[in-house]
This record gives C-alpha cells, structure tokens and sequence, in this order.
C-alpha cells in the first residue's frame, strides 16, 4: 500500500472527523478565558449548525463516505458548545450581540436576538421541521440531490460572515488565527480525500472549492489588517469594551 492510499483511506478520513475539534477548540477556549466573544460572527455557529444537520439527514438518502457523517454529528456538539459559550460571554453594552457584517437589523431580529432561548427554540424547531420532510419526501431522488446542495451549498458560506466583518472593522480583532490554519489544511485534506475517495459527490467538492476561496482571502486579510483596534467606517479607533 503506498503513502497517498495510506493518505486516503486513514489519515484524511482521521483529519476529518478531528477538525470540528481542532478548528473550534481554540476558539472556544480563548472565548472563554477571556469572557468575551467581542469580534467573533456568531453566525459562523449558525452557518455550521444549519449545514451539519441538514448533512446528516442527506446521509440517509446518499449514504456518503461514513467519515463525513461522524464530522458531522461531532461538528454538531461543538457548534452548540461554540454557540453557548459566545452567547455566555458577549458584550453587554452593545446594541448589536457580535461582530456583524451590517449594522442593519435583520428581519425579526434573526440570530440578533438578545435572550438565549430564541436561538435553542429555532435550532429545535429546524431539526424537527426537517425531519418531518425528510419522512415525506426522504425516498425521493430529486429531494436528496437538493437537501445535499442547500447543506453544502450554506457549508460554503461558512467563512463570509467573518470576511465581511473583518472587511468593515478593518480587523481581526477576535477571531483566532489558530482556526484560519486549521480551516487552510482543511481544504488541502478535502481537496485531496474528496476527488479520490469513492463515496463523494459533486456537492462536497464545489463546496470544497468555494470554502478554499473565502478561506484565502481571510488569510489576505490577516496579512493586510493583523489583529489590531477596529476601526470605524471614517477610519477612527474604535474604543474596547
């Protein structure tokens, strides 16, 4: 057996399963060591969340590679814990819960919401409403094929939130660095283990392809801003809270 099938059928799988841990531990820790999820896009969580689950039910209809659907379901548990440490340690005298690409309050106030519950109750009711399609509509070809572009398709997305908020403060104030690097080997092991292993669709791949994109030009945007003091939109220091 040489190295690149060993690459293939051990090692990729290994990286896979591992990276909710690897590329959200830091986070998490540095969240809460310093009590303060200033600078993170909680809708990074939101992103993952929505994908993993949606995921999971696209295996029963395609039964992809096995791997896949443990880092998705490992990808679940640390998305919540992600979630419930950022919404534990938020600013408090800020109009806005986190780092947001726009100040331009959404609709119903969604994923903005001040109180804790509402985002518990919208996971809840997600899972559920899915589930309920997925025993309508689960023995359908055409609703697989979508359910696995919508949740690789929103997978895709998961680094512009953080672009566009680091794009507006001029900043990577509070997002880890340690999570770039791991979301970069990421897409160099996905690259690899989704065009050779056998279990794969047309989905992980362009999902593949755009994530690596976003996830580049954060790592432009570390080069050019670093970590340092927001900004404001005329170019003023921005003061910490």
């Amino acid at each position: 057996m040489g190295l690149f099938n060993i690459l293939i059928q051990y090692i990729a799988p290994l990286f896979l399963i591992t990276s909710p841990i690897t590329s959200y531990g830091d986070q998490i820790r540095s969240m809460h060591s310093s009590r303060s999820s200033q600078g993170f896009s909680l809708d990074t969580p939101l992103i993952m969340l929505v994908a993993s689950i949606l995921r999971c039910f696209y295996w029963l209809g395609a039964e992809f590679e096995t791997s896949l659907l443990i880092q998705s379901i490992l990808m679940i548990f640390v998305q919540l814990t992600l979630l419930k440490v950022a919404l534990d340690h938020r600013p408090p005298e800020v109009s806005q819960p986190f780092s947001m690409a726009t100040n331009t309050p959404r609709p119903y106030r969604f994923w903005q919401w001040r109180g804790q519950r509402p985002y518990w109750e919208f996971l809840a009711y997600f899972t559920l409403s899915t589930a309920v399609l997925q025993l309508v509509f689960g023995r359908s070809g055409v609703w697989v094929n979508v359910l696995g572009y919508v949740a690789l398709g929103i997978e895709a997305l998961l680094p512009l939130p953080q672009v566009l908020a680091n794009q507006r403060s001029r900043s990577c104030q509070g997002f880890r660095v340690s999570v770039l690097v791991s979301w970069l080997v990421g897409d160099a092991m996905k690259m690899v283990y989704f065009w050779n292993a056998q279990h794969v669709g047309f989905q992980f791949k362009a999902c593949a392809l755009v994530q690596m994109v976003f996830d580049v030009y954060l790592g432009v945007q570390f080069w050019t801003f670093g970590g340092g003091p927001k900004v404001d939109d005329k170019g003023r220091e921005m003061p910490m809270l």
